[in-house]
């Protein structure tokens, strides 16, 4: 056979035609003939690129019932005859192409970003050929997977009338002809449903909106709702100044002030945007609550020198300070009375002087942030029964003790247990002891507080006053109600 064929190669001249229509494209019915002159009884074979690819002895045509872009090629088809040796003849070459039907269709919508119960618009682009231009196409839409709408229809459109947020997610769209026998899918888009921010809020870790002076303040701006990279921004509503601004991703942001001042109290809003407008949240005030400065003391008398029976006013005021302010006064370590400011500055206390009033006054503030407490000052009370009086009765208990030694002591006992009065047994100043009993007198002290009460040992310490009116020391005093 090689060598026959090497003898008698395959003729082209015995009117072998292959016959293909032309153009073709994607989905078309393809019939290709090897059609020869004398119709003879003979094995047709056809060919693509060079590879056989069907073979017959009783038919001439071979279909190809939907074209594809693959079926593009050369072909050719042989004839071979059976009468004595087999001899084999071939047809022309012929370049069939299969043209694109219609490109891959496109997706689009009318906003990727769409606003939460807006409508969008997809549609499904693509194009038939002109010499196709009659084949019906159809189309159908999708998101995650779930056909949309009523499924394939006609129209490339497919309209959403109020996107909610669980429509966010990736779109694509099918096109196919009627016979089914195309079929071309787009490539995926993504649409984000936006929700605008919705009830925007001004808050503060500071309870009540109340901040101590130099404390930390932090205002915390946050949306109910609201998609994409949110813009935050703080403003003093007085002024409308912007104090800060902050875009991010999430639902809320915070401004911190590290030391409050006395000029950041006041009235706060927020707001909030994502690109569908601002929204603005409710005013806060924020309270900077300043400590009491250390108060100040005032005493007022009717008269330069203090006696029994005047009424002193007793005046306490801290410059500095939130109100309400409460005020204690104080006689050495006893409460006297209290009063209140409730719109801040000073308040008073009066008070009806006796003979036990001589001695050391203070006044103490405090709003809740930390008390405060006054320089004392000595109020001495002259009269009958006052300074002069103790003055006098010094003088003498003194003398007595100078004279009569110890036995004075036990007399002054007998005395003072019976007129209930207390005895100074020994006299300090700054923890050096001066004196036993009596003998101290001989310097002239008088005891300048009231007598204050007894300890269980029966003793009690009151201050002590010089002639010149000079706090020097204390004195221990022996109780005379005492009872053991």
């Amino acid at each position: 056979y090689i060598l026959w064929s090497l003898l008698f190669p395959p003729s082209f001249a015995d009117g072998l035609t292959l016959l293909a229509p032309s153009p073709v494209f994607e989905g078309d019915r393809i019939v290709l003939t090897c059609e020869e002159k004398n119709n003879r009884k003979k094995q047709i074979s056809f060919y693509k690129d060079g590879k056989k690819f069907s073979s017959s002895n009783e038919l001439s045509s071979f279909p190809i019932q939907s074209a594809l872009l693959s079926d593009s090629g050369i072909y050719f088809c042989t004839a071979a005859s059976k009468i004595f040796l087999k001899r084999e003849t071939s047809s022309e070459k012929v370049k069939i192409t299969v043209q694109e039907l219609f490109p891959r269709p496109v997706l689009t919508a009318s906003s990727y970003q769409p606003t939460e119960g807006s409508p969008v618009t997809l549609t499904c682009q693509t194009q038939l050929p002109p010499e196709r231009s009659h084949v019906q196409l159809r189309f159908c839409f999708f998101r995650n997977r779930r056909v949309l709408g009523s499924g394939w229809s006609s129209s490339p459109e497919l309209r959403i009338p109020a996107l909610g947020t669980e429509d966010s997610g990736s779109y694509w769209c099918q096109a196919e002809t009627v016979s089914h026998r195309i079929r071309k899918q787009s490539l995926r888009s993504q649409i984000r449903v936006r929700i605008p921010v919705s009830k925007v809020s001004l808050e503060t870790q500071a309870p009540g909106g109340q901040v101590m002076e130099g404390g930390k303040l932090v205002l915390l701006c946050s949306v109910a709702e609201g998609t994409g990279n949110i813009t935050f921004s703080w403003h003093r509503e007085a002024t409308g100044t912007r104090l800060a601004k902050k875009t991010q991703g999430s639902l809320s942001a915070e401004l911190e002030i590290p030391a409050v001042k006395e000029s950041d109290g006041g009235k706060y809003l927020c707001r909030a945007d994502n690109g569908h407008g601002a929204v603005q949240s409710q005013v806060l005030n924020i309270l900077v609550r300043i400590p009491v400065s250390r108060p100040v003391l005032t005493l007022r008398a009717p008269r330069a020198q203090a006696e029994v029976g005047d009424v002193v006013e007793l005046h306490c005021e801290a410059l500095r300070g939130s109100p309400p302010i409460l005020y204690q006064f104080y006689l050495e370590d006893v409460t006297l009375g209290n009063s209140s400011a409730p719109s801040g500055g000073g308040a008073s206390f009066n008070l009806s002087l006796t003979a036990e009033h001589s001695g050391n006054y203070s006044c103490e503030a405090d709003n809740g942030l930390g008390a405060q407490r006054s320089e004392a000052l000595l109020l001495p009370i002259s009269g009958p029964d006052g300074y002069r009086k103790s003055h006098v009765t010094a003088k003498v208990l003194g003398g007595l003790f100078g004279v009569l030694g110890s036995t004075s002591v036990a007399l002054l006992l007998c005395y003072c247990w019976s007129h209930k009065a207390p005895v100074c047994l020994g006299c300090y100043n700054n923890s050096k002891k001066y004196g036993l009993g009596g003998l101290i007198f001989s310097q002239i002290w008088r005891l300048v507080s009231p007598w204050s009460g007894c300890n269980k040992a029966g003793f009690t310490r009151s201050p002590l006053l010089l002639a010149d009116r000079q706090l020097v020391g204390s004195c221990h005093l022996l109780c005379a109600n005492m009872t053991a």
